[in-house]
């Protein structure tokens, strides 16, 4: 099995090397969830213990379907919807198998759709901080900037549009012109920027305060809630379940390890979080502000610690460019795994597939648009009692990261873990003799139940 045809991976389709690859998916995984959803769930439930629970949840449930779904991706060599059609053909199991394939394309569309209208935010605000709209404001005033923002339907819509553009522009060029060109420069200037970023928190006078938050762990203030909000955010972050790394994984060369490979981008991932954190709560701690602000720790909260500090128009359009591009790393990759099924199914060239892969998702990204102001009072499923109170925004982030992401990973580790036939596997992964044994457990046993655990309580 390991000797799989390789439809589509020509020299010209293939990543350059194993680096270009790691940064690249590591840019899949490096996004929103590292620098905005981290830093506040963190704060949340209790920071050091909850921190130490998350490491513990990225390497025992992240990395094994992390390694697994790279790993199909190369085997199938095509988008996710044909790759598992060949690899459940080869190995001679059921075709409903296939669905793995049929949920990663359309999860990372409906994610691309109101995830550019959150990119879009990052836009207005590089502007706001570059132009000192946070100088003196008070609490009010920022929360008054962002609702403002928030009610005005056609202001959301011309910043997603940019978002939008820049996303397919980069994709439209193809995986060594666009993708790879676009990775090479946009994750360092990420490192840099974040670096810069910790380097100013720690002259705050709040530095300590905040290591000794994030990893001096108190295991009183952990809930049961806690331990799962840390597995469900592991599984969310490496981007996994939604086809993006199937898609990328179908132009890594044969002679790449995918182990290691995997490793080193967890280790990526990881620090990108563990850093975001340690720029953002010295400021929170510095200015008094509240740890666990929730969603607004960084559009309303972080502003009001720039606003008052010296030299917080500079660092306060830095951090903001720094979201910026860990939102673009993201959406790219989001992009690719529906241009991938429009090139083969639809037989349309790279450039087309761009642009009306990325219009589609535009298009739907209108009613989370919309879903901030004229369409707040709208609930498309409120009459079901589980989805009473959720707007088109809530329903979607909703369906994809309690339902198709946990739904998707948990089928990628057992489809990998008892479907697929053991000969070449090993040798495909990467791993030998006690390392390759171990790791199937935690796919076949650990993995799974865990994803199942959080899939089941998000529901409950």
């Amino acid at each position: 099995m390991s000797e799989t045809v390789h439809p589509h991976q020509q020299a010209s389709s293939l990543w350059t090397s194993r680096m270009a690859f790691i940064l690249a998916a590591a840019g899949s995984a490096v996004g929103l969830g590292n620098i905005w959803k981290f830093p506040y769930i963190t704060g949340e439930n209790g920071g050091g213990a909850f921190v130490l629970v998350y490491l513990a949840c990225i390497f025992l449930i992240g990395v094994p379907v992390l390694i697994a779904e790279i790993m199909i991706g190369r085997r199938g060599s095509q988008s996710p919807v044909a790759t598992m059609r060949t690899l459940t053909k080869a190995e001679g199991t059921s075709k409903g198998w296939r669905i793995i394939g049929w949920n990663g394309v359309v999860a990372s569309f409906l994610v691309l759709s109101f995830y550019a209208v959150i990119g879009g935010w990052s836009l207005v605000y590089i502007g706001k901080a570059a132009l000192g709209s946070f100088v003196g404001a008070d609490a009010e005033a920022i929360g008054g900037q962002f609702n403002n923002l928030l009610a005005n339907p056609w202001e959301l819509l011309l910043w997603h549009t940019v978002f939008m553009a820049i996303v397919v522009f980069i994709v439209g060029r193809g995986i060594r012109s666009g993708l790879e060109k676009a990775v090479a420069l946009l994750m360092p200037m990420l490192f840099l920027l974040l670096i810069v970023m910790v380097f100013y928190a720690m002259n705050s006078g709040s530095f300590g305060r905040a290591v000794s938050f994030m990893f001096s762990p108190d295991f009183s203030r952990l809930t049961t809630e806690g331990v799962l909000i840390a597995l469900g955010h592991a599984a969310f972050t490496l981007s996994i379940g939604i086809g993006v790394l199937m898609a990328y994984g179908s132009y890594l060369p044969k002679n790449i390890n995918i182990a290691k490979t995997a490793m080193t981008i967890a280790v990526l991932d990881t620090s990108v979080a563990l850093l975001a954190g340690l720029a953002i709560f010295p400021l929170v701690f510095a200015n008094g502000l509240e740890a666990g602000a929730g969603p607004g720790l960084i559009f309303v909260t972080l502003p009001l610690a720039f606003g008052q500090m010296g030299g917080g128009i500079l660092f306060g359009a830095l951090f903001f460019a720094l979201l910026l591009v860990a939102a673009i790393t993201s959406a790219i990759s989001m992009l690719e795994p529906v241009v991938e099924w429009l090139e083969e199914h639809k037989g349309a060239n790279r450039v087309k597939s761009a642009l009306a892969g990325g219009f589609a998702a535009w298009f739907m990204g209108i009613g989370t648009v919309l879903s901030f102001n004229l369409w707040g009072d709208v609930h498309p499923l409120g009459f079901i009692g589980f989805f009473e109170g959720k707007t088109v925004f809530d329903l979607l982030d909703f369906l994809v990261s309690n339902v198709m992401m946990p739904l998707g990973g948990l089928a990628i580790a057992l489809f990998a873990g008892w479907a697929i036939r053991r000969e070449g596997l090993a040798e495909d992964i990467g791993l030998k003799g006690g390392a390759y044994k171990a790791f199937m457990v935690i796919l076949k046993f650990v993995t799974p139940a865990g994803i199942a655990i959080v899939f089941l309580y998000n529901l409950i």
